[in-house]
């Protein structure tokens, strides 16, 4: 009763920022990714008689603590689904920074939820396998698809119809993501403790849900007709909007560095020398960079001249989960 399986983290160009229901992580949002190649994890899942609990290692190391648990606890979910209580060995190895802002829990739950409900026995469709990732980590359940990808937020209170659907494959569009890496640090605020101090307190927060369906609609329209200039304007504004969020709620943070703002302006600074490229930021410092193929060259050389970026790394549309 073994698998493993492999999947791609995604970077939110219309933000998952707020739940309607914090125990099995219903959106107040409807949210679109796309899935990039350049960010992974790869997990085995072993389902085995004579463990008393599960086992974690994630890069090499035994997991213990609220990471553990958060696991453990998904698993829970699959063991249920399966009508099967057994223990598992899970190990796991993340080719993406941990807690940095690059969504390292969607690439891990996807990889986590294919892998376990393969090893276990259960053939789940890609829409019952996101579903049911949703509550693991609710961005994990759109990289189950690749290309671009959107959450559904759903109205039914049990999350049934709360799940990710594809929207355009990897194949679709060429479209480049650098991934500019400004701090692998852990962040203060963690993205879901942060999403819930907005939700509860900030001002601003229902503004931003009031703009979500009219950037949802254009910027669909941007992706079937390959529009860079469309996709990238609504991306871009949309991450700014979820940021002020952030600005408004009591006690008031931001995810954001100086060298965040310097990399911001950058790329402004940028399109007025007719070099297209926009940019968005999940939670947490690091920005990622939109340009087409045909611009790769300027883009990395000029935001490698930056002062306080580490590194920069270059993705292309990534598939959605596959099994090893």
């Amino acid at each position: 009763m073994k698998a493993t399986a492999k999947a791609h983290t995604n970077i939110a160009l219309i933000k998952y920022w707020g739940k309607r229901n914090e125990p099995i992580i219903l959106p107040t949002n409807n949210s679109l990714s796309l899935t990039l190649d350049g960010y992974f994890t790869t997990t085995s899942v072993e389902f085995d008689e004579t463990l008393t609990k599960d086992q974690f290692i994630l890069d090499e190391q035994v997991i213990t603590g609220e990471q553990y648990e958060r696991v453990a606890s998904f698993l829970d979910i699959i063991r249920k689904l399966a009508g099967k209580q057994l223990y598992a060995s899970i190990t796991s190895k993340n080719e993406v920074p941990t807690a940095a802002g690059f969504a390292s829990s969607a690439s891990g739950f996807a990889a986590l939820a294919a892998a376990g409900t393969k090893a276990i026995g259960l053939g789940l469709s890609n829409m019952e396998l996101s579903r049911l990732t949703r509550q693991g980590s609710g961005s994990a359940c759109r990289s189950i698809y690749g290309g671009f990808a959107e959450w559904q937020m759903g109205k039914k209170e049990d999350g049934s119809d709360s799940y990710a659907i594809p929207i355009a494959p990897a194949e679709h569009w060429d479209i480049r993501v650098a991934a500019v890496v400004l701090s692998s640090t852990k962040k203060k605020v963690s993205s879901r403790a942060g999403m819930k101090r907005t939700v509860e307190t900030s001002p601003f927060f229902q503004g931003w849900l009031d703009s979500i369906p009219q950037d949802l609609t254009t910027i669909k329209g941007g992706i079937r007709h390959r529009d860079f200039q469309k996709v990238g304007e609504i991306a871009e504004a949309n991450c700014l909007k979820m940021h002020a969020t952030t600005l408004g709620a009591n006690p008031p943070f931001t995810y954001w560095h100086d060298t965040t703002i310097a990399v911001m302006q950058k790329i402004q600074e940028m399109r007025t020398q007719n070099i297209p490229v926009y940019f968005t930021i999940d939670a947490g410092p690091n920005v990622k960079v939109l340009y087409l193929p045909e611009y790769e060259k300027i883009v990395e050389e000029t935001l490698r001249s930056l002062s306080g970026v580490a590194d920069i790394r270059l993705s292309k549309p990534g598939q959605g989960v596959t099994y090893l």
